[in-house]
């Protein structure tokens, strides 16, 4: 379904309508985190966790840009509607074990702190015929890009650089002045 809608005077025709919750129930979902979840942690791991995470629309389209062009490299007949992204639910490491975090521009009031990572996904036919949304590396040296091959146990190299993107800004640390909800 198409519709239209006007911005800065001129009519633009969408592709479809947006999609929308109300206020309410994102303040429910919320809620629900901060009042089960978050408590859980902080109280049994004493301390005051992140509960939310903002990236810039820029990063955001770089990342599916991303996705698009080094898949259509190795394969130029990916659709839009075969790729996704999976985010996964991640922490930083505890400031003792910050060593590994040396090479990024993430500071230590993040430790401990959950955040988000996200990886690529390509629909791909499993052993019955389902179509899955495996998590997908563009940039595998391999040709086929798949993570299968460290999902199943078989060679694959850890160290291998995968299309991924985790950092944005975690509240806290940092203000929470903005968060509406």
């Amino acid at each position: 379904m198409k519709t239209k809608t006007t911005l800065n005077g001129e009519t633009l025709e969408l592709a479809s309508i947006p999609n929308t919750m109300t206020c309410n129930f994102i303040q429910t979902l919320v809620n629900n985190y901060r009042q089960n979840h978050m408590v859980s942690i902080n109280n049994n791991l004493g301390i005051q966790d992140a509960h939310s995470i903002h990236f810039d629309l820029a990063t955001l389209k770089k990342f599916i840009s991303d996705i698009e062009i080094e898949t259509k490299k190795s394969n130029p007949t990916i659709t839009d509607k075969d790729l996704g992204i999976r985010f996964y639910y991640a922490a930083y490491p505890k400031a003792a074990d910050w060593s590994i975090m040396a090479n990024t521009p993430i500071g230590i009031g993040y430790a401990e702190k959950h955040t988000l990572v996200m990886v690529p996904t390509m629909k791909m036919e499993d052993e019955t015929g389902e179509l899955l949304s495996y998590d997908f590396n563009p940039l595998s040296t391999s040709g086929k890009g798949e993570f299968l091959a460290m999902a199943t146990n078989k060679t694959s190299d850890p160290n291998e650089e995968s299309l991924a993107q985790n950092h944005g800004n975690l509240i806290p640390p940092d203000s929470t002045k903005t968060e509406s909800f």
